[in-house]
């Protein structure tokens, strides 16, 4: 236990730091460090289990700032633990290329488990990394060996308890009974506006209670009471905590209470009073020699008992090597070399299948193939078909299996799969149905943010949803998807395709990807070219114009699109049209291709026609003037889908009457 003098001294280095580090920059949030430095400096300074020297340390305890505006206190902290965070960068807060941004953000700075800002995600993410240890520690640790034994500590504000996404990761911390997970919520009653009383008055605690969590209420400067919670909080196996701790934001400056301190630094002068009402030396950026030697002696301790893990650890390998492979795997996500051929092959003119169904198929597999493959769906396996028939769920203190019942929850889906993906140990997915991605589009922004490997299987992905109608069918959803950077969007045109994409799903190491998936049977395609030319490289020529001809138009399509694609083109073959189709599943992947490539799928000299049943803004970046579309630009009708998707045009006597006459207008441009 460290002294609470030390502890009062380590808190006011950080309320002194904070400051200047905003005035400084003359941006930032200073409220949130000076009112919860006492709770930041326990936590680090006692109560954590980390190694500064390595911070990414398996079975390291994690720490979340969700309320990610308070940035400085996450960095402050940071530094003086011993973090490879130097003073220099503390002193650039908020400057373009610094190590301390305005947020703290993922792979920028060791000792961020995540990005966050965004309010509520980060929550979110705390339950997620919480629930990859319980399912690791269910997995690999043995009698006497657990090697897997680590807490995730979150400080939420009030921000993130206003925010849907963090009560609906709550509500299924609280079903699942995830006792790895404390929440330390700095309720200072303030917001941008002003009280929180402008708009929030509920029980926060009452509301967790309700969920089934393990709530307390301290003083935020009681540190005998915040030692207590927290242990009391650890001792809690069976439920996830939360510590409702009162504080006062922008605590011992002139600024205390006030709204004012949330999001605009203090000014000179109350930086200038802060320093002295401490009795700090007007030195900038002062570190006391006592909190730099206290610091020291806490690193020794840190790397002793992560070399007494590292004991542990080389001991259940030596007992259990195959477990260690597993581990080995698991932490690398490593692919069998011969994972492609262990999935079922879809061979072309065979029964045609819904492309969600194929992909229900090659997922059975994966999870054979891949031990640590783990995921589930917003209750909708059955329809999504991603439930893992040979693997248990992971239920009410079970961590067992492999399934995840995520309930009617998209928001709350998206951060708790990128908390365990932030975890590692496992390649987690997620499923719902295309329209309801737009539930998700923060966590899904944040995953390509990260570069976090998840991957979404969005099922129901058009207007052939049919009788649901325009609520259920998506129109703008996979264009918007398409927007987000660093997200790989692959729609399949059938089994094959599918297959394909989910391997190229689990080959990115860098990013999230998104597999849109049919509802509706679709034929599976004959393939003409080798597997290296398929969906990896974006797009591909499916059907040839005939072997000595220049084709007189493309038609470019997506998933159930190429199949009419082909059908018209066989029309207008009939008619003495050479036509080429091509089937573009990864339209990013494709421009990214070589120009040559590129050339030599969509020949420039002939026109184009892109068949898509979704808005068809984003397929400009491909056309030329002249070029013609059959796309889903409005909202769609009520319906069963074949009759749903011929009222809109996607029809093959629309597309061989929109092709002939886009190439009578270009033979009449010659």
């Amino acid at each position: 236990m460290v002294e609470n003098d030390v502890l009062e001294q380590i808190a006011n280095t950080v309320r002194v730091l904070a400051a200047e580090a905003v005035e400084k920059a003359n941006s930032g949030h200073p409220g949130l460090p000076l009112g919860a430095a006492e709770i930041g400096s326990i936590l680090f300074a006692e109560t954590l289990r980390h190694d500064p020297a390595d911070p990414r340390w398996p079975n390291r305890d994690r720490f979340v700032l969700s309320a990610g505006h308070g940035s400085m206190l996450l960095y402050a902290l940071l530094h003086l633990s011993g973090y490879p965070l130097p003073m220099e960068e503390i002193e650039r807060f908020r400057q373009l290329g610094s190590m301390t941004p305005g947020h703290p953000e993922y792979g920028r700075t060791a000792g961020v488990e995540t990005t966050t800002g965004p309010l509520g995600q980060g929550l979110g993410n705390a339950v997620g990394m919480a629930l990859a240890e319980r399912m690791l520690a269910e997995r690999f640790n043995r009698p006497g060996f657990p090697v897997v034994d680590h807490l995730t500590y979150c400080l939420a504000g009030d921000g993130d308890m206003m925010e849907g996404v963090a009560s609906e990761a709550a509500s299924l911390a609280g079903h699942l009974g995830l006792g790895r997970v404390i929440v330390l919520y700095d309720a200072n009653r303030i917001s941008i506006e002003g009280s929180t009383e402008l708009a929030f008055s509920e029980d926060v605690a009452a509301r967790f209670r309700a969920y089934g969590w393990h709530v307390q209420a301290v003083d935020g400067y009681d540190l005998e009471g915040l030692r207590g919670a927290l242990a009391a909080a650890r001792a809690e196996e069976g439920r996830p905590s939360l510590i409702v701790a009162r504080t006062r934001i922008a605590r011992r400056s002139l600024l205390e209470g006030d709204a004012e301190a949330h999001g605009a630094p203090l000014g000179s002068e109350a930086v200038a009073r802060l320093k002295a009402d401490l009795g700090w030396p007007e030195e900038p950026f002062h570190v006391p020699g006592a909190v730099r030697a206290f610091f020291e002696r806490r690193r020794a301790e840190w790397a002793a008992a992560r070399r007494t893990w590292q004991e542990l650890f080389d001991r259940w390998s030596a007992a259990f090597p195959d477990l260690r492979r597993a581990w080995d795997e698991a932490t690398g996500l490593v692919l069998p070399a011969d994972l492609p051929e262990r999935l079922p092959r879809f061979e072309p003119g065979g029964k045609p299948v819904a492309t969600r169904s194929a992909g229900g198929k090659v997922l059975q597999a994966l999870a054979e193939a891949l031990p640590y493959l783990a995921g589930g769906s917003a209750d909708l396996a059955p329809s999504t078909k991603t439930y893992l028939e040979a693997c248990e769920a992971v239920g009410p203190g079970a961590y067992g299996g492999r399934n995840l019942h995520f309930g009617v929850r998209e928001h709350g889906m998206g951060a708790v799969l990128n908390g365990m993906a932030l975890h590692g140990g496992w390649r987690v997915f997620g499923s719902t149905f295309l329209v309801f991605s737009d539930y998700m589009r923060p966590s899904i922004r944040l995953a390509a943010l990260m570069g976090l490997p998840v991957v979404y299987v969005f099922t129901h992905d058009s207007i052939w949803v049919g009788e649901d109608g325009p609520t259920h069918q998506p129109v703008e959803q996979l264009e918007a998807l398409r927007l987000i950077p660093n997200l790989a969007v692959i729609r399949p045109a059938d089994a094959r395709e599918t297959s394909e994409a989910w391997l190229e799903a689990l080959g990115r190491g860098t990013g999230p990807t998104a597999l849109i998936l049919s509802r509706q049977n679709l034929p599976i395609l004959p393939v003409p070219d080798a597997p290296a030319t398929l969906v990896g490289r974006g797009g591909y020529v499916v059907r040839r114009e005939p072997e000595g001809t220049a084709p007189d138009l493309v038609l470019v399509a997506t998933g159930s699109e190429v199949a009419l694609a082909l059908e018209a083109a066989g029309r207008l073959a009939g008619e003495g049209l050479a036509c080429r189709v091509v089937s573009m599943p990864w339209r990013e992947r494709f421009v990214e291709q070589p120009e040559a490539y590129q050339g030599a799928v969509l020949p420039e000299e002939a026109p184009r026609l892109f068949l898509e049943a979704g808005v068809g803004q984003g397929w400009w970046r491909l056309a030329r003037r002249g070029d013609g579309f059959v796309t889903q630009d409005g909202f769609g009708e009520s319906g069963p889908g074949g009759q749903v998707a011929a009222h809109f045009g996607f029809s093959a006597d629309r597309v061989t009457a929109e092709a002939r006459a886009l190439v009578k207008r270009a033979r009449s441009r010659r």
